[in-house]
């Protein structure tokens, strides 16, 4: 947790973080925790004020705060590197018709987790054995649906282009702008100007709601000065 280079949201692993089990399943159980394990790590940026602080096992308090718990997953949804080319997406943030795609998705998981949809199932939480799959619709921040409202429209953009992959996740929609350089990393820009104008939005509102999860992290004990 220390290391925010081994915190991330993958559905590839390299053989030895296998070897080494340095990883956890996500089920439909745990999504909420861990992606909220996530969002600490990742939405608050070091800098030399910051660096010492230590993250730790947090109090209880984030338990009832569904608004942090909804944050840190709208958070997560747009701020990781799974890739349909290792197994199905479930991470798609919309449905079909909201992006309007070319196909029907091979998952609908994560719209159906947000709606109050999934079906509750006895399991052990990566924070204790609580179960945090909702029942009802998810309620989101004015700071998440600004988030949602920029991936959708980047969504959307992807879903004209000629040959687009329906299960795209973010990191392929991305890849499929940005191209990668003679070395195979991926370039850090696109010649759309849409793409790009696009792109900056769902960066800037990501941001926004970092901002706005950051309190939380030191008000929950995550994160200690």
């Amino acid at each position: 947790m220390q290391n925010y280079q081994g915190v991330f949201l993958a559905n590839g692993l390299s053989e030895n973080d296998i070897k080494k089990k340095l990883f956890t399943t996500v089920t439909k159980n745990n999504v909420k925790n861990v992606c909220i394990y996530l969002t600490v790590r990742h939405c608050i940026p070091a800098t030399w004020l910051n660096d010492r602080d230590q993250f730790l096992y947090p109090n209880d308090g984030w338990k009832s705060d569904n608004s942090f718990q909804n944050n840190c997953l709208t958070f997560a949804l747009f701020s990781n590197i799974i890739q349909s080319k290792y197994g199905t997406n479930h991470w798609i943030p919309f449905t079909e018709q909201e992006v309007n795609a070319r196909g029907k998705f091979a998952s609908n998981f994560m719209t159906d987790f947000m709606r109050g949809k999934i079906k509750k199932e006895d399991e052990n939480g990566l924070f204790g054995k609580e179960s945090f799959i909702p029942t009802e619709p998810l309620v989101f921040s004015p700071e998440a649906q600004a988030v949602f409202e920029a991936g959708k429209a980047l969504w959307t953009y992807y879903h004209t282009q000629p040959g687009c992959n329906v299960n795209a996740s973010l990191y392929d929609i991305r890849e499929h702008f940005q191209g990668r350089n003679d070395k195979g990393k991926m370039n850090t820009k696109s010649d759309d100007k849409h793409y790009m104008e696009l792109i900056g939005n769902l960066r800037a509102s990501l941001k926004v709601l970092a901002d706005a999860i950051a309190p939380k992290v030191y008000e929950y004990g995550f994160l200690k000065e």
